[in-house]
């Protein structure tokens, strides 16, 4: 065997995982395609333009999936080496959760098979979320390594679900998960907000993960707004307001997050985002204020390029990243 050969040889049994947080890219778009979905119901968009966010939602969960599949093959550590990694672990969950809404989706057009995805990612979300509680049970978990995107695994999954489930008309489901997300979404909030206020500052790579703060209780919104029919009440109002307020709280940020060297990492910032303006639709679809339509549309398209410019620059870092010479 060639020295060229050895060397190749070594370097793809020693690679490394691909990082979880890339697992946010689908459901960025899930994200995306669902405000979008929300646009046709209040603006009358063509329903084949938010199906059209769907599929490249659908495509990016199944590509980010095999990328991370292909990716294990030679690795150096196993997969139980990221799952009980204290930064890194929580961040798993993004896989089941984008397949909720992918479910939900496919519900409007298959109903079984839309069904059968969305039953099965909230299983998946559930035995993966009660996994790491117990894990993080131990003990051996320090205040410094929590982050935003601890949120995922329980919180944030259970909002989702209860969304998911909800839109898929499993409304016994979805109040089970709307429960079980409202109540670790405080929780979680307690331990995020000692650790941001008590310990030092959050590593540059975790800071994006601040914004994930806005997004459980404007989903948790969307979805007790379906659990109840539609019919806006007091807890609505009450979890709208509590967005409203997260957003002014991440509006100071700005800076810091502008400051920040561009990395996948920056996918954290599209889910919150797209989640809060598909609430923000809802609200000017039943209040109807002047020139509501216009910053729908508005709101729609800064969604849209937000989005966009990130997956551009993904690919533009991918492409320099292996354009590198190995060392």
């Amino acid at each position: 065997m060639s020295a060229h050969t050895q060397s190749v040889a070594l370097g793809s049994r020693t690679r490394t995982r691909l990082p979880l947080n890339t697992l946010a890219i689908p459901l960025g778009f899930a994200g995306l395609a669902q405000a979008w979905s929300v646009a046709t119901t209040a603006l009358g968009t063509p329903f084949a333009l938010a199906q059209t966010f769907w599929l490249i939602a659908a495509l990016a969960w199944i590509s980010t999936a095999t990328a991370h599949i292909h990716r294990s093959k030679g690795a150096t550590h196993g997969i139980s080496h990221q799952l009980t990694h204290f930064a890194q672990g929580p961040l798993a969950a993004l896989l089941p959760i984008s397949a909720m809404l992918l479910g939900t989706n496919l519900h409007r057009t298959f109903p079984l098979a839309g069904t059968l995805l969305t039953l099965f990612s909230i299983a998946a979300a559930a035995a993966f979320g009660a996994w790491m509680m117990s894990f993080w049970m131990r003990g051996e978990m320090a205040l410094e390594s929590v982050h935003g995107g601890y949120y995922l695994p329980i919180s944030a999954a259970g909002l989702v679900g209860a969304l998911a489930a909800a839109q898929s008309g499993l409304d016994w489901l979805a109040v089970g998960c709307f429960a079980v997300g409202l109540f670790f979404w405080v929780v979680i909030t307690m331990f995020l907000f000692l650790r941001l206020a008590l310990r030092p500052t959050m590593p540059a790579a975790l800071v994006p993960t601040l914004a994930i703060m806005i997004a459980p209780p404007a989903v948790g919104a969307a979805a007790w707004l379906t659990i109840s029919n539609g019919q806006p009440d007091v807890l609505f109002e009450a979890l709208t307001s509590i967005t409203a307020f997260m957003v002014m709280v991440q509006v100071p940020l700005l800076a810091r997050y502008r400051a920040l060297p561009f990395s996948h990492g920056f996918w954290s910032f599209t889910f919150p985002v797209t989640s809060v303006v598909a609430l923000a639709i809802v609200w000017l679809h039943l209040l109807h204020p002047p020139a509501w339509q216009v910053i729908t549309v508005g709101l729609l398209g800064a969604a849209t390029i937000l989005v966009a410019l990130i997956a551009m620059k993904s690919i533009l870092l991918i492409r320099t990243t292996l354009r590198r010479p190995a060392q």
